[in-house]
């Protein structure tokens, strides 16, 4: 295998010259994007976000760097959408308004990325294109053909990218799912076919290859809901992802076997459900879906209530209903509430604590693999060997993965007789150059995290998240110091003020930076005193070294001059 950080081994060729370079899901499980450039023309494929961890305090969202592609504007052609998840949707919002070019993807996927646009009020101004599986776009010199692949929101694709190079193949997010719910399953048949013509590149979800054999299919899912529907003696309370029709279907139609109705709580799972209702993804039978409003009295086991936060997202419903702040729906004894999701990387401590919460105030909670209300949609490591077995590609790229997964995945395309040196374990931001006979690793491009905080997009830096950190660690104290403006003298004891650091304003260890200030500012020489900026950062220094002494930690210290 190549890795990103060591010298190439490749004999270059002459032109033509395929660049392939992911700016997000190489390393890390979000934030998918990756693009596509061939001389004068450039395709993006995916633009997903990926939730902040625990060392980015007060991050909504985490979006990919597009610097290179800002200083290439001219030469993007268009965005392919794999599907409508997301870690491959949710940056469009940020991004797409920097870049007058239209997006693909299938009805599902182009209805989900409306209501994130609509919400943001750049719907009217994005260009928006529905294509079916088996058809072709032409973008510049790319050729782009959308198929279906299984995964856990219906219209899912994979894409087969005809360049001057060779056939590019990027799986997006699949498994082998031959009874999938209200969606197609893997075109085997397109694989199959794309591995007789040539595939000079294979971009294949890593996600799953640390679990071995296949993934169970989502109909395995239903059973388990029928049995909660059944045997539940009060509400029914389901979590699961905004975007994750097929599994909102399977809890409708269990639902309505045993004469519940479902009420749909949360914004973004609203929008998603009426638009999903809309297009025809999702289906009502008897008119089960009611508001909460019109069914909020029914008796408790004629209740199922669909709901957002999964992951523990603290502005969700499902955490506003484990804390006790929903202002519609509170948790009592005889609940039940099922989490269908897996915890994202990084989101495990907040499902926890909803999970604590929700068993603190009475509910039966329902989580964790053994439960079998989630699968996968990501394939295990027989299905990947069937796809390089059906694909054959000369050149494979592991994606979608954190580094183990990457070269997991590497490992074992080797058991399967690619050559090492035609595996590439990418890394964001890598440049990788592919002509017929060759692939390399070329060089870097920025693509750092871009943070999203409330309305600020990228004004967030990694000075600003140190600081969040320090403050979160050992807290802050702020030293107020008087001077008299002629002498430079200090007037009195400095004002002192702990957050986070010591609980009393009192403390002897306060009261000890206090006099040990006030002195060392009373012999400092008049002439340097007099400069405020001198003042400020004396101060700190003094306090910063007074707090270590005493405690062995290092709050933040902010100094303050007043002159009078």
């Amino acid at each position: 295998m190549v890795f990103s950080g060591h010298q190439e081994r490749y004999i270059t060729l002459a032109k033509p010259r395929l660049r392939i370079i992911p700016f997000g899901g190489t390393g890390e499980i979000g934030k998918n994007m990756t693009l596509l450039e061939y001389g004068n023309s450039i395709i993006v494929v995916d633009c997903g976000v990926m939730f902040p961890e625990e060392t980015m305090p007060g991050i909504d969202l985490v979006i990919p760097d597009v610097t290179y592609l800002l200083d290439k504007k001219k030469k993007v052609k268009a965005f392919f959408i794999t599907h409508g998840h997301e870690d491959h949707i949710g940056a469009l919002p940020y991004i797409l308004p920097l870049f007058d070019v239209p997006v693909y993807s299938t009805a599902l996927t182009i209805g989900l990325i409306t209501v994130k646009l609509r919400e943001r009020r750049l719907l009217d101004s994005s260009d928006l294109r529905t294509i079916t599986h088996g058809q072709r776009i032409e973008a510049g010199p790319f050729n782009v053909e959308f198929f279906s692949v299984a995964h856990s929101v219906p219209d899912a694709s994979g894409l087969a990218i005809r360049t001057p190079v060779g056939t590019v193949v990027h799986t997006g997010d699949f498994k082998i799912d031959l009874t999938p719910v209200e969606s197609k399953p893997t075109d085997m048949g397109a694989l199959a076919r794309l591995g007789t013509e040539g595939v000079q590149v294979l971009l294949a979800d890593s996600t799953g290859v640390e679990r071995p054999g296949y993934t169970p299919s989502e109909s395995t899912v239903g059973p388990a809901f029928d049995e909660i529907m059944r045997n539940s003696p009060g509400r029914v309370i389901v979590a699961t992802f905004a975007s994750l029709i097929s599994r909102i279907q399977q809890v409708i139609n269990k639902s309505a076997k045993y004469d519940r109705k479902v009420a749909v709580v949360g914004r973004s799972m609203i929008q998603n459900v009426n638009m999903a209702l809309d297009l025809g993804y999702l289906h009502d039978p008897g008119d089960t879906i009611q508001p909460w409003e019109k069914i909020m009295n029914l008796a408790p086991n004629k209740l199922t209530i669909m709901t957002t936060g999964a992951q523990g997202e603290p502005t969700s419903a499902l955490s506003r209903m484990a804390n006790r702040d929903h202002r519609q729906i509170t948790i009592r004894t005889g609940d039940t509430v099922v989490l269908s999701a897996t915890p994202i990387p990084g989101n495990e401590e907040l499902v926890s604590r909803n999970i604590d919460n929700l068993f603190r105030l009475g509910a039966n909670v329902i989580y964790g693999a053994d439960a079998k209300v989630h699968v996968s949609g990501h394939p295990g490591r027989e299905e990947l060997k069937m796809l390089l077995s059906v694909t054959r590609p000369k050149f494979l790229v592991p994606v979608h993965g954190e580094v183990r997964h990457l070269i997991l995945h590497g490992r074992m395309a080797e058991t399967l007789g690619i050559p090492a040196d035609h595996i590439l374990i990418p890394e964001n931001g890598r440049v990788m150059e592919f002509s017929p006979d060759s692939a390399r690793f070329v060089g870097h491009v920025p693509a750092s995290n871009v943070f999203v905080d409330g309305l600020g997009v990228g004004n967030i830096g990694d000075v600003v998240l140190r600081d969040r950190v320090h403050l979160s660690q050992d807290g802050v104290v702020i030293a107020v110091i008087t001077l008299n403006r002629r002498t430079g003298k200090p007037v009195n004891r400095p004002d002192i003020v702990s957050r986070g650091f010591v609980d009393d304003v009192d403390d002897p260890i306060i009261e000890g930076g206090r006099d040990l200030l006030y002195r060392s500012l009373q012999h400092t020489h008049a002439n340097t005193s007099a400069e405020p900026v001198y003042v400020q950062n004396k101060a700190r220094d003094i306090l910063q070294k007074h707090f270590f002494t005493k405690t062995k930690r290092r709050p933040m210290v902010l100094s303050v001059v007043v002159e009078v």
